[in-house]
């Protein structure tokens, strides 16, 4: 059988002599064929030009890797064409081939087979991937009860036996087991400790939801952040409701001698509740600082509540801005006239006017930060359109321009949050401090306007300053860019000749923890009976006779006073905190630099370890500018706790899964 050339001339002799079956693949649209010397014939790609093996002496390449040539967008031309058919809308019983409707040359039909038939159909791995997706995207688990879904699936895959009800949900349930499990095997091998944050979820019920949230360091000292637990509580005003929700945790994921710190809301967390917490707290970590470190204050929401505040006490003069936005930006016509007028004036700004989402308190700061550069369009027009009548006059704006230089102070220390995926604690001493120095100064101002709007919120910042002022810098310490000096610097700026005494005050508390960490790395004693009596061990002398009577810590009272004392031999705490700080840049891998040097101090590493990974705030990056309270809403308030938290969890689980998974089924089913 003679095999075409691209010129159609007569075939070769050599082509001759390979005598293969008709051509019929589809793929022979796509390309021609080329002889490039004797008995070498290649397959060239008619859109990039491109040549691939066809026949080389006797052997005949195939056309399979022809076909992935064109159906898996390798090839640039044809990859291109594809996207731009999708982009055409597809009318039912239309055709779009011009030799069908009799418009175009007359074409040969082939009779095909689809690129992927050789792969099989797997419903297993189907239904493990919608109940993924129903997982991360939140969808209803009835979903796959819609006519108009069912109808979707089928049209792309008319095999599918769509699951019901029932069934999806127990497919959901058995990703959040699995993915459970690696995280219980994750936590089993953590070196270090847990911190919790507690976030109440709210409902149109009386009931509510507690989020509990675990913060850890791994083996290769990476921060972690991991939704462990949503529990329903069906009093959430309750003075221990949350001391269950908590218990409950530490019970499930083995915790109970692994918990360091409590971080939750003050919004919903009273006096009472914080004491039967820091109760509860004492009893699961009695070493650590007397069960003590519990942080009662959520730092973003802080932030909020001071913006909210901030906005309100200026809610006059920001209405009228927000009612010229909506004025400009509600008209194309009105739209385009105030460019020309801002073309015109010359304003050098480059910022776009847009109404803000007053469920988001950063939208309205950027708002009113656009609409201030803009003031002198906004003037202009209120002299050209009778029709705009909301024109905020120049004090307003003064009003607005002062408002916006605090917000700014509080959005930047925000921003914090959220353009760090996992934030260690160290860094948040500065910004903390700043916002305090800040609010200090401004509030002695002599400018009313500032004074009347700053000294309420420096108020309720205080509050926070003095009750995580210690953990923050303690934190800080553990910064090898920073360690005591910023603590000094920054304490002598806010308190002035008293700064001696909270100096002090951190000093000790970063002694006090780093000899709780050195007593926890001691082997645990031995006792023996001696008589009627039990004893230690290590109180017997060879003899028969008690080493010492007392308490038996004679010993250890030695030990601490030879590493602690003044002698040659000096503390892990000591000799880093007498090294020369660190460079200061911005780049710094604080939890890197401790992993480099977790030998020269394997005890303070512990201690840095555990205190980086206190998480100060107790909301998801996504709600740290939330004007308003997470709440559940009534489709996930009707499925059974289980189920919600399950959905949940795993939602969160998911973005860590494995690759390993991953390759796993691809290996297995295909």
């Amino acid at each position: 059988m003679n095999i075409p050339t691209e010129n159609n001339e007569p075939p070769s002799s050599d082509a001759q002599s390979n005598k293969r079956r008709r051509k019929k693949s589809i793929v022979w649209e796509y390309f021609t064929i080329e002889t490039v010397g004797a008995g070498c014939t290649r397959a060239c790609c008619k859109q990039c030009k491109k040549s691939f093996a066809y026949i080389t002496g006797s052997k005949l390449a195939g056309t399979s890797h022809l076909k992935r040539h064109i159906v898996l967008g390798i090839c640039p031309v044809s990859r291109l064409n594809q996207e731009k058919n999708q982009l055409s809308p597809y009318t039912p019983g239309s055709n779009t081939n011009d030799a069908d409707t009799g418009t175009g040359p007359p074409r040969k039909h082939y009779k095909t087979t689809p690129v992927f038939a050789s792969i099989p159909f797997n419903q297993d791995l189907c239904n493990h991937e919608l109940a993924k997706m129903i997982i991360q995207h939140e969808y209803p688990l009835n979903i796959v009860e819609h006519s108009g879904f069912v109808d979707f699936v089928r049209t792309l895959q008319p095999k599918f036996n769509m699951v019901n009800f029932d069934a999806i949900q127990r497919d959901c349930v058995h990703i959040y087991l699995r993915e459970k499990q690696s995280l219980l095997n994750l936590l089993g091998g953590i070196p270090g400790r847990v911190s919790l944050t507690l976030d109440l979820w709210t409902t149109d019920q009386s009931i509510g939801y507690v989020c509990l949230t675990g913060h850890f360091i791994d083996a290769d000292w990476k921060l972690h952040r991991r939704i462990l637990n949503v529990i329903m509580v069906p009093y959430p005003d309750s003075e221990v409701a949350f001391n269950h929700a908590v218990a409950d945790c530490l019970t499930v994921w083995n915790l109970d001698s692994k918990l360091f710190t409590l971080t939750l809301d003050q919004s919903f967390a009273n006096d009472a509740v914080k004491e039967n917490l820091r109760g509860l707290l004492s009893i699961k970590n009695p070493l650590v600082f007397n069960g003590q470190l519990l942080i009662g204050n959520c730092y973003s929401r802080v932030l909020s509540c001071l913006a909210q505040d901030a906005l309100e006490s200026m809610k006059k003069a920001i209405k009228k801005v927000r009612e010229s936005v909506k004025y400009v930006k509600n008209s194309e016509v009105i739209d385009e006239r105030f460019i020309e007028l801002k073309q015109q004036l010359q304003v050098p700004s480059m910022r776009s006017l847009t109404v803000d989402d007053q469920t988001k308190w950063n939208t309205t700061y950027q708002m009113l930060v656009a609409a201030s550069e803009l003031k002198e369009v906004f003037s202009c027009l209120d002299t050209c359109d009778p029709n705009y009548k909301e024109a905020p006059s120049m004090d307003e704006w003064k009003q607005v321009e002062t408002l916006c230089t605090y917000l700014k102070l509080l959005f930047d220390a925000a921003n914090v949050l959220i353009t760090t995926t996992y934030p260690t604690s160290n860094i948040f001493f500065q910004e903390v401090w700043k916002i305090q120095c800040e609010l200090t100064l401004a509030s002695m101002s002599e400018d009313p306007l500032i004074c009347n709007l700053i000294k309420p919120l420096q108020e309720k910042f205080d509050k926070y300053w003095k009750n995580t002022s210690l953990v923050l810098a303690i934190a800080v310490v553990m910064d090898p860019r920073f360690k005591m000096k910023l603590v000094e610097f920054s304490f002598s700026r806010i308190y002035g000749e008293n700064c001696e005494t909270w100096i002090k005050m951190v000093d000790e508390g970063v002694r006090e923890l780093f000899l709780e960490y050195i007593v926890q790395s001691l082997p645990p004693p031995t006792f023996v009976e001696e008589g009627n009596e039990v004893v230690a061990k290590t109180e017997l002398l060879h003899e028969g006779t008690l080493l010492s009577t007392g308490d038996g810590l004679s010993d250890f009272d030695i030990y601490i006073s030879e590493i602690t004392g003044n002698h040659e031999m000096k503390s892990e705490l000591d000799q880093y905190l007498e090294e020369s700080l660190l460079p200061r840049v911005q780049e710094f891998d604080v939890l890197g630099w401790w992993e480099q040097n977790r030998t020269k101090y394997p005890t303070l590493s512990k201690m840095a370890s555990d205190v980086l990974s206190i998480p100060v705030s107790t909301v998801a990056p996504d709600s740290v500018f939330d004007t308003v309270s997470k709440k559940m809403d009534s489709y996930r308030t009707s499925l059974r706790p289980m189920i919600l938290e399950a959905l949940i969890c795993a939602k969160d689980w998911l973005q860590y899964e494995s690759s390993e998974f991953s390759n796993a089924i691809v290996k297995m089913e295909f």
